[in-house]
């Protein structure tokens, strides 16, 4: 089968060649460790663990639903799954509790280094050394200690192109599979395109495949670029199918590679629902592709309608998005005479309030600080806030804090000289605070910001002055800042984790976002989504049922989770028509049995909609009847209550349940450590 047709990257041998068995020995002598060696049993310093996990944050959260869905596979088996970062630490495990035993026997367990250096010939250590996939078997072990395993592992590289970490799953040599490093290598290539979602939301992404049916799947080819054109990054089913490494990649752009110029990409895949289209690669290979673009704004009108931006290529084409979700649908922008910040203020007395602070302060280049829940629209309201300030004709320039990975958001924020680190480009990089030079720069996650670049930002702030890594001079920047976070900073710098110096430089203005079932402008919410998602010549409205169901429901994830729904209800309808009970996705349906009502309106009928099998406080007169004296705590306990109940109803299927209340896995994983543990599947 050739490479244009088949379905997989080619596959790895199983097992290390001779040869490779017989370098990586020899630089297990070279380490100065020998075969008889016992494993190094010393308890791994608490600190360090906790460092190597805050370091691989990015990595864990997008690894750690895949090890659930891997260890599902494999269980059973005298096996168990393992994360490591990319010098071979052990971050995480999974496994059947009478190998685990066997594995602590050799120090397989968190915490512990297992790089070549330290144990030696082993999948994992020799796995990153290779950087490639490979099983390590029996007697190809170098420590003797070792060769009652067999262990299949995956180097995982981040968006970026660099080793950020790897997977393993390690067993009894007896109960050896040759599918396992399949499976280890097919799990790989899921974390990294689920990295790629995140780190690029707003770029250009082309999903393709050489046959329709793969596009999707966990095959299909992810390239991005910028809006400009500019090659950023593939995945490594993208690196296979254009038959180029991703070193070579770097110097091509869009149009280099699929022989059309990016106007005529969104002239393609513009309309209401884009159908997946046929372009050439330059190797001559046909593919189907479907495109995400970058994002507009749902609520505001563009930059070009209200004041001119730098940026003109997103004004004009794109997704609707809301709180950074997008969708591949495109809708014209309406023009309107009124500014962004006061397109925001649909009549709630909440927003309305934040609205007139924020006007009051607009030009004075007095920093922004906006507080609240994931989904609130906090980006929404920066982009608002810059559109309507004097620097709207400059750059608006967004950096998700916990998004990027520890180690590249330095690099991201303040930008490098040539050779300023190894894999550094040639000409080096322009930072995120240079791009925003003129502008805006909306840091969102503050929280999340490292506390070592805490110190470096603060100086930036004083200074207004930056200096890209490698550089000799310093460089003037002038910059506005607005940054937002659903964390408490004031708890944060109570714990030692957020600079109280660098708040007070933050937060001329604080204002909070209230969540969606906090407002009373629900409706008139409804009615701007379903107007933002169909063109003038299609109509969608809601059924007063739905209205109804839609008043009842809590709506965890806010206008993120609202957006969604109504996005897929609309396409269901087909633009044209009412949006009934029956378009409403099943898991929606069924969660509204488990939740209380979450706005003051008259419950539907029996025959509509089933009563709530549980209550939960919904005011603080409730809770406090409840015996919650704190709101802080109460919030907190009906959050975990809500989290445990839906993990209960779908058998500790963290994924199913965070999908039931529509949150991100992520959420209830940050929980973790207050969830009953009868709920989590281990």
């Amino acid at each position: 089968m050739t490479a244009a047709t088949h379905p997989q990257t080619p596959a790895a041998p199983i097992g290390l060649a001779p040869d490779l068995i017989d370098q990586s020995h020899q630089r297990s002598a070279l380490f100065g460790l020998r075969a008889s060696d016992e494993p190094e049993f010393s308890s791994p310093l608490r600190g360090d663990l906790r460092n190597a996990l805050d370091e691989n944050r990015f990595l864990f959260q997008h690894a750690a639903p895949v090890m659930e869905t891997l260890y599902d596979q494999i269980a059973n088996t005298h096996s168990m799954v393992l994360l490591t970062s990319a010098k071979g630490m052990v971050l995480h495990t999974l496994g059947d509790t009478d190998f685990l035993e066997k594995a602590s026997r050799v120090a397989l367990t968190p915490g512990m280094d297992w790089s070549e250096r330290s144990k030696g010939t082993n999948a994992i250590g020799t796995a990153l050394s290779e950087q490639e996939a490979l099983t390590v078997h029996g007697n190809q072990h170098f420590m003797d200690a070792n060769k009652f395993l067999t262990c299949s592992c995956a180097p995982i590289f981040d968006p970026y192109g660099q080793v950020i970490g790897a997977l393993d799953v390690t067993g009894d040599h007896r109960s050896f599979h040759h599918h396992t490093l399949a499976l280890v290598r097919m799990s790989t290539q899921m974390i990294e395109n689920h990295m790629f979602a995140d780190i690029f939301p707003k770029a250009i992404r082309i999903h393709f495949h050489s046959r329709s049916e793969f596009l999707g799947t966990l095959v299909e080819g992810i390239v991005v670029f910028s809006p400009e054109g500019r090659f950023i990054s593939a995945n490594r089913s993208a690196q296979f199918q254009i038959s180029l490494p991703f070193s070579a990649l770097k110097a091509h752009t869009f149009s280099s590679l699929f022989g059309i110029p990016v106007s005529a990409l969104y002239e393609l895949f513009s309309g209401a629902s884009p159908t997946p289209k046929q372009l050439v690669l330059h190797n001559g290979m046909t593919v189907w592709c479907r495109a995400t673009l970058k994002a507009t704004s749902l609520w505001s009108t563009s930059p070009a309608d209200t004041a001119p931006a730098a940026d003109t290529s997103s004004a004009t084409a794109g997704t609707a998005t809301l709180g950074g979700e997008s969708a591949t649908a495109h809708t014209p922008l309406r023009k309107t005479p009124m500014s962004s910040l006061q397109y925001l203020d649909t009549g709630d007395p909440q927003v309305s309030n934040v609205i007139h602070k924020l006007r009051m302060i607009c030009g004075k280049d007095i920093p922004v600080m906006i507080l609240g829940e994931t989904g609130t629209g906090k980006e929404l309201l920066a982009q608002a806030i810059h559109s309507d300030s004097p620097r709207s004709r400059q750059p608006f320039i967004a950096v998700n804090c916990a998004s990027i990975p520890e180690s590249l958001i330095e690099s991201e924020l303040f930008g490098y000289e040539e050779g300023a680190f190894t894999g550094a480009r040639k000409k080096g990089a322009v930072g995120k605070l240079l791009q925003a030079n003129g502008g805006t720069l909306f840091l969102d996650e503050i929280g999340d910001m490292p506390k070592h670049l805490q110190t470096r930002l603060l100086r930036v702030l004083q200074e207004r002055k930056v200096c890209p890594l490698g550089a000799s001079k310093e460089i003037d920047v002038d910059i506005a800042v607005v940054c937002a976070t659903h964390k408490s900073i004031k708890d944060m710098i109570a714990r030692g984790d957020f600079r109280e110096d660098l708040y007070y430089r933050l937060n001329g203005m604080v204002v909070r976002l209230p969540a969606l079932r906090e407002r009373t402008d629900f409706e008139l919410v409804v009615s701007k989504i379903l107007h933002s998602l169909c063109e003038d010549s299609h109509k969608v409205s809601l059924s007063p049922e739905v209205l109804d169901l839609f008043k009842r429901y809590h709506w965890p994830g806010n206008f993120r989770q609202l957006y969604n729904l109504v996005r897929t209800a609309v396409v269901m309808v087909g633009y044209n028509g009412c949006i009934e009970i029956k378009h409403l996705p099943d898991d929606f349906l069924e969660e509204l049995q488990l939740v209380p009502p979450a706005f003051p309106m008259p419950m539907p009928s029996a025959q509509q909609c089933p009563p709530p099998l549980v209550t939960l406080p919904t005011s603080p007169a409730e809770m406090n009847a409840a015996g919650h004296n704190d709101g802080l705590s109460s919030l907190q306990d009906v959050t975990v209550s809500a989290m445990a109940q839906m993990l209960r109803l779908h058998k500790g299927n963290v994924s199913a349940a965070a999908r039931a209340l529509g949150v991100s896995r992520n959420t209830i994983y940050r929980k973790k450590d207050l969830l009953p543990p009868d709920v989590l599947r281990d």
